[in-house]
């Protein structure tokens, strides 16, 4: 598995970047939006959404003072789609033993 792999599989291991990921699908936010969405500090939102810049996820985008983000390929909707179908069926399995 190559690095780059890696970062996108633990970007995405955690509810909270998961949570920035499905805001953004409706479209590119400000920063100023995104951190009381997800009700907290803006610090804290700057860690995350640099994590998920980092692995390529989302594009950022500066206007003036203001910072945009957006999901660089909506592509990943499909993928965290098919996790969660597999996450779905894991489940299953496990009920039923």
């Amino acid at each position: 598995m190559t690095e780059m792999q890696l970062r996108l599989i633990k970007a995405l291991a955690d509810e909270t970047r998961l949570k920035i990921i499905y805001f953004l699908r409706g479209g590119e936010k400000c920063v100023c939006t995104i951190y009381p969405y997800l009700n907290t500090t803006q610090s804290n939102a700057s860690q995350h959404l640099r994590i998920l810049r980092d692995a390529n996820i989302l594009r950022m985008r500066r206007e003036g003072k203001m910072i945009f983000y957006s999901v660089g390929d909506k592509e990943i909707f499909s993928v965290l789609e098919k996790l969660s179908a597999i996450a779905s069926r894991s489940l299953d399995s496990l009920k039923k033993r």
